[in-house]
């Protein structure tokens, strides 16, 4: 049975467009212009998959005037990897994006301030040299859910997974905004993925490009200036043309590029079931209008469940999280730059790294609005920056170890960059480079990630670490220290001592200790006792102490 399928295409000040498709013979099917600036048409289809593009007389000025040319629907949902061309599927004579059966939407997910986040490549997860995968898919992902359950994270921020051209690429120069990238798997690969994410009490997060396109993205074709700005506004950090957020079409009473992206937005939450968005490039989007906006739609569209929106403003700034911010969340920069600095004895500044750990100092507001991390695909891993810093072997992951006690225990939401957790290596690059996941075998490499696996263990257990309270107790410049506390008003408290020297330190004595009594030592399962004046102990070079309070 044939149904009427009907296809639109907004583009208010173009003067002509038609459909083409495989059910036309690719000839052209005339669209009427509406009042409201869409173009439609509508065609008999049986049930089944289509593939479909448009012609459009383009207003675009790099394109001679009214110049005829062919599109994909902006709002294609699915793309044909060979052809390029969008996918329309039918079902029961409705459009449908796939017949994916959701199993888990009843599961509870972690709040906010529970959040550890890991950061993953889609392609480059599937993992090390004798994989069989020549380029992982989401279904390989799933495969590894298990391997992050262990590991005790309980969310998952995907790096872009919309269609963007060719087959490899970190995904931020999107080229279709509602098609998921065909070469790691179908649409339902990503559902299936995310569902089984939800099933393990673990959130996805979308890394949302809402900056720019890639250069010749849809609507880059059809009318470039009426989404678009006409030109990059900072010619140095331009990655493709950017949407014009301000721009008001006053004939319409509407904001195109706001439009669309909203659209986008509501898309990707109704659709794929996500529960938050990392903004990329929030600075050059520069528009806390829009950023509000866009957020509240996000959130409205959520409802009940949780959703987190982080921006990537650099350099960070609490502006855009706090009382009138537009986001929950702003990557903490800082953090990265000076934990590294000290894990790697390039400088010694206890002020910086107070400013830090407790982000309150640099004006943000409390535990949701910074996610930290030791690294993330922007820089290279850790024991990259340790090597080429001639710090090897033992020592590295010693040093490293000091930077997850740190990232576990101060004020934030930690974020972990993939396979980071047990000692990955390689360079930062935009080509293809899977993460070898032989390193596991390897004593040191499998003892990173049993440290990770406790710290994150810690953060889920003691809730001390949920709350903004700190207190840095002590300071010593000289050695080289740092002891700070965290605690709840529960009686749940934990104390970190952090030696960011090179020496041993026998017989140390750390004044102020915030109780008398038995304390736990987590990273080394042992009780230790303070005395009114405080606690002795042994702390070794580039080492941090985590102390439980038992009550």
């Amino acid at each position: 049975m044939a149904a009427p399928i009907e296809f639109e295409l907004f583009a208010p000040y173009i003067k002509g467009a038609a459909l083409i498709g495989d059910f036309s013979n690719w000839e052209d099917i005339p669209m009427q212009k509406g009042e409201d600036g869409y173009f439609r048409t509508q065609v008999e289809l049986e049930d089944g998959s289509y593939q479909y593009k448009f012609r459009v007389q383009s207003k675009s000025w790099f394109f001679e005037p009214d110049q005829w040319v062919e599109v994909v629907d902006p709002y294609a949902v699915d793309i044909d990897n060979p052809t390029q061309n969008g996918v329309v599927r039918i079902k029961d004579g409705q459009r449908i994006v796939d017949t994916y059966l959701w199993q888990h939407d009843d599961k509870p997910l972690p709040a906010d301030h529970e959040l550890v986040i890991y950061e993953l490549h889609v392609g480059d997860f599937s993992g090390g040299e004798d994989d069989p995968y020549a380029r992982g898919k989401y279904k390989h992902v799933v495969e590894k859910l298990d391997y992050l359950c262990e590991l005790g994270i309980n969310a998952i921020e995907l790096m872009p997974v919309k269609e963007y051209p060719g087959d490899h690429s970190w995904g931020y120069n999107p080229r279709h905004f509602f098609a998921t990238e065909s070469s790691y798997g179908p649409t339902e690969g990503l559902k299936h993925l995310i569902d089984e994410c939800h099933a393990r009490g673990i959130r996805v997060i979308m890394d949302g490009i809402y900056n720019h396109s890639e250069a010749s993205a849809p609507l880059t074709q059809i009318d470039h200036d009426y989404w678009y700005h006409h030109a990059p506004r900072d010619p140095d950090n331009n990655w493709g043309p950017e949407f014009n957020y301000e721009h008001y079409d006053e004939n319409l009473e509407t904001y195109p590029a706001r439009r669309f992206i909203g659209d986008n937005v509501r898309f990707w939450i109704q659709e794929y079931h996500t529960d938050g968005i990392r903004f990329d490039a929030a600075r050059q989007i520069a528009n806390y209008d829009f950023m509000h906006w866009i957020v509240q739609e996000a959130k409205k569209t959520a409802d009940m469940k949780p959703f987190y929106t982080v921006a990537e403003h650099i350099p960070e700034t609490p502006s855009i999280t706090n009382a009138d911010g537009p986001m929950d969340g702003c990557w903490h920069d800082s953090f990265y730059h000076c934990v590294l600095e000290h894990i790697c004895g390039d400088t010694f500044d206890l002020e910086r790294l107070k400013d830090v750990i407790d982000c309150k100092r640099q004006g943000f507001m409390g535990t949701v609005n910074v996610v930290n991390y030791l690294t993330n695909h922007d820089h290279n891993h850790l024991m990259v920056e340790l090597g080429d810093r001639e710090i090897f072997d033992e020592e590295a992951f010693k040093r490293i170890k000091l930077g997850v006690a740190i990232l576990m225990t101060a004020i934030g939401v930690p974020l972990v960059w993939m396979g980071e957790e047990f000692g990955e290596y390689k360079s930062k690059t935009p080509d293809s480079a899977k993460i070898d996941w032989t390193l596991l075998g390897n004593d040191l490499n499998r003892g990173l990630f049993e440290y990770y696996k406790g710290m994150i263990g810690l953060r889920k257990q003691n809730h001390a670490l949920y709350t903004e309270n700190i207190d840095f107790f002590h300071e010593n410049p000289e050695a080289k220290v740092l002891a700070y506390t965290r605690w709840n008003e529960e009686g749940s408290r934990v104390v970190v001592i952090a030696n960011f020297s090179e020496n041993f330190l026998g017989g140390y004595h750390v004044p102020n200790f915030p109780a008398a009594g038995t304390w736990h030592e987590w990273t080394g399962d042992y009780d230790i006792e303070s005395g009114d004046d405080g606690m002795m102990l042994d702390i070794g070079g580039y080492e941090a102490k985590v102390f439980v309070w038992q009550q």
